[in-house]
Parts: C-alpha cells; sequence; structure tokens
C-alpha cells in the first residue's frame, strides 16, 4: 500500500532563500504561492491607490503606507505579500527592517486573472484568521471596490463601488475616492 507523501511545511526562512526571478512569492499556511508579476491594469490601479493614500495619510500623520513586494508576516508559516498596506501609528511597533510583523490596520489587494481567486478566499479567510481588521478588494478589469471590516471573527462588506463612483471605508471614512482616478491610466488628479 502506497503512503502518502509527507506534507513540507515551508517558513519565512525558506521564503527568503527563494530566487529573485520575478515572480510573486507567498506562503499561505506553509504551502507555497506563486504568481507571476502582475500586468499594466493591476500596477496602474495600485500605483494609483498608493498615491491617493500615501497623500491623505501623509497630510494627516496617520502612520505608513507600503507596496509590495513588502512581506508580511501573519505568522512563520503565513507570510503574504499585499498590494497594499496601512499600518497607523498607534501599530508602528509591527514594522520591522524587513517586513510588517502581524497584520496591517489595512490590507489592500488588486485581483489580476491568476489571483483572483486566491484573493477572494484562501487569503481572505487568512486575513479574517489572523486579525486584519480591514481588507479592500479591487478589480481592475471589472473596475469595482469592495471593502470589507472584521467583525467577531468575520468580514462584513462595508463599502462598494464600480467604474466612476465615489467610495469611502474604514480605516479611512472621511476620504473620499473617486474611483475613476484609481483605473485612470494618466493617475489621480493633484489636490
Amino acid at each position: 500500500m502506497a503512503s502518502e507523501p509527507e506534507r513540507v511545511i515551508l517558513t519565512y526562512e525558506d521564503l527568503f532563500a527563494l530566487p529573485n526571478d520575478r515572480n510573486r512569492y507567498e506562503i499561505l499556511e506553509g504551502e507555497l504561492q506563486v504568481t507571476a508579476a502582475p500586468n499594466t491594469m493591476h500596477q496602474t490601479a495600485v500605483t494609483n491607490l498608493t498615491i491617493i493614500l500615501g497623500n491623505y495619510v501623509r497630510r494627516h500623520r496617520l502612520g505608513r503606507v507600503f507596496t509590495a513586494p513588502y512581506d508580511v508576516l501573519l505568522s512563520d508559516t503565513t507570510v503574504v505579500e499585499t498590494d497594499l498596506l496601512f499600518v497607523s501609528n498607534e501599530r508602528r511597533s509591527i514594522v520591522e527592517p524587513r517586513f510588517v510583523r502581524g497584520a496591517p490596520d489595512l490590507v489592500v489587494e488588486v485581483t489580476s486573472p491568476s489571483t483572483a481567486q486566491t484573493d477572494r478566499h484562501a487569503k481572505r479567510q487568512v486575513y479574517a484568521r489572523f486579525g486584519v481588521p480591514n481588507y479592500w478588494r479591487l478589480d481592475p478589469d471589472r473596475q469595482e471596490f469592495l471593502a470589507e471590516a472584521l467583525e467577531n471573527g468575520v468580514y462584513r462588506q462595508v463599502a462598494a463601488g464600480r467604474e466612476s463612483q465615489c467610495v469611502s471605508a474604514p480605516p479611512f471614512p472621511e476620504l473620499q475616492i473617486e474611483l475613476s482616478q484609481v483605473w485612470d491610466w494618466s493617475g489621480p488628479a493633484e489636490d
């Protein structure tokens, strides 16, 4: 009778030893996840939202915004590379020289055709399990925005928008984001 192969559990140290080959590597509960470099629409949305959030956070001195590639160690066997994240001043102690150790205040995933399933299901469950209070997901192909907040260990939708609508969501309820500026090739308007 053939036996099942032993499952190899990877850690952050294993991840750190992988080659720099333009692939994105993450470990979800000990299993390696590999995705190709993101496409132009994905990068446009990430860059534009980073500018919008970065300017707002800096202007109000709220904390720091980081973009991928940047590791988030939720545990030794769960290391994610979110597209964008925010850490408030109150939680700045989780920011270390090589990574963030623990749950950021906000995690943003911009879906691509190759990552949509993982972002909507596996990573969302991981973020809830490790207590990430705010999870935003953007789909540049559909021009959709979804924001969820963690309540009693479960995400609840707190905002959604499409195309050129204006949205606001925790942890920045006063910030109005015009979604057309997120999808726009030329970037957000100067304020």
